[in-house]
């Protein structure tokens, strides 16, 4: 099994996270144990039977097989033919665009929407903590010590609680035997599969191992910080959901050109954005290996070193990482931070005027005379 998991783990002073793919539609022994699938074990009469007529009436491979915990069932059709293959990619092309355009739509109308309210919000602040100064102070209140603990965090922090709880509960889905058909079937993309677009976007938030689940949130919590901060929390989340996609699709296109099918899984690709985004705005910032500390490098020699490895992985057919998704998604985050924020971000206000006046028609001000 290829794990689009964790190779080094980096932080500000974050990491290398990959996208974990099953070869050949079987999931590794170790993991087959935890699935809770077993093969029903024949009875005894059976194999008295098989005895009494012997070797050549018995089943040749099946029956002296030792009896082992099995995978979920990967119900995987065969690889199609190279044209058909590629033919097949053309909804999950079309699913990529689409998806891509409607994030950043989406995107540009929650930040219009929350500059909308913020005077309103403002007195609403005001008004709450009046009534906080009135209402007596209780001490030892849980659900005050929680907003205090959330005050602290960083927006960055804030912003991807909600990612790490997704995955979270993703993960704890895993672990419901009676789950694994449909998490098999939308949790995990293959180009192989019948059900090829909506995986591209559940496989970012799905991960079988608690390790590597733990390795990619604590990377996305370790560049979150900068990344939100730079590119601001409604924009930040375009990005990384359409990183989720775009680097499923270019796995997609690797495995279907090179005949390596395949499930993968994994928040990697994403993160891959997050962190080239970071590492070629700030390029001299420091980072630094977790469990090395005292080894510090700058983000442009680790941005450049994680591209050369999963460059070669790709060449070389290294099958332990999703590597074609590893660099689609940091090839997306060089991009997006040298061309496509001029691209798409700054040129959304024609599409946030229309909805304006969408959004102000039949209001106090008529057709288009609402305020911002």
């Amino acid at each position: 099994m290829a794990w689009r998991s964790c190779t080094v783990l980096l932080r500000l002073t974050g990491g290398d996270v990959s996208r974990s793919s099953v070869r050949g539609g079987r999931w590794p022994h170790s993991l087959q144990q935890r699935c809770g699938f077993r093969k029903a074990g024949r009875k005894p009469e059976s194999r008295r039977v098989e005895e009494e007529l012997g070797p050549a009436h018995s089943q040749p491979s099946e029956a002296a097989a030792p009896r082992r915990t099995s995978a979920p069932h990967w119900e995987q059709q065969a690889p199609p033919s190279s044209p058909r293959a590629f033919s097949r990619l053309l909804r999950p092309l079309v699913f990529t665009v689409g998806f891509t355009g409607c994030s950043f739509g989406l995107a540009a109308i929650w930040q219009y929407e929350r500059l909308k309210s913020r005077v309103q919000s403002y007195f609403n602040e005001i008004r709450a903590d009046w009534l906080e100064k009135l209402r007596p102070q209780k001490r030892g209140d849980f659900r005050k010590e929680i907003n205090q603990w959330w005050q602290s965090l960083s927006e960055g922090q804030r912003t991807v609680t909600g990612i790490i709880a997704a995955n979270a509960l993703v993960f704890l889905c895993w672990r419901v035997p009676s789950l694994q058909r449909s998490m098999i079937r939308y949790f995990a993309a293959d180009p192989a599969s019948k059900t090829l677009c909506s995986p591209m976007l559940l496989s970012t938030f799905s991960h079988f191992s608690f390790f590597h689940m733990a390795a990619n949130m604590y990377v996305l919590w370790s560049f979150s910080t900068s990344a939100v901060s730079m590119l601001g929390r409604e924009q930040f989340l375009a990005v990384y959901l359409s990183a989720g996609v775009i680097s499923t699709f270019v796995s997609y296109v690797c495995k279907t050109a090179t005949g390596r099918f395949g499930p993968s899984l994994g928040a990697s690709g994403a993160i891959m954005t997050v962190l080239a985004t970071v590492c070629t705005k700030m390029p001299e910032a420091k980072l630094s290996i977790i469990f090395l500390p005292m080894f510090t490098f700058s983000a442009a020699n680790a941005l450049k070193g994680i591209i050369a490895m999963d460059t070669a992985g790709l060449v070389l057919g290294w099958k332990f990482f999703d590597h074609a998704a590893h660099l689609g998604g940091a090839l997306f985050g060089v991009w997006y931070i040298m061309f496509g924020h001029e691209l798409i971000w700054k040129n959304r206000e024609p599409f946030v005027k229309l909805w304006h006046k969408l959004r102000t028609r039949g209001g106090p001000g008529g057709d288009g005379g609402g305020a911002v």
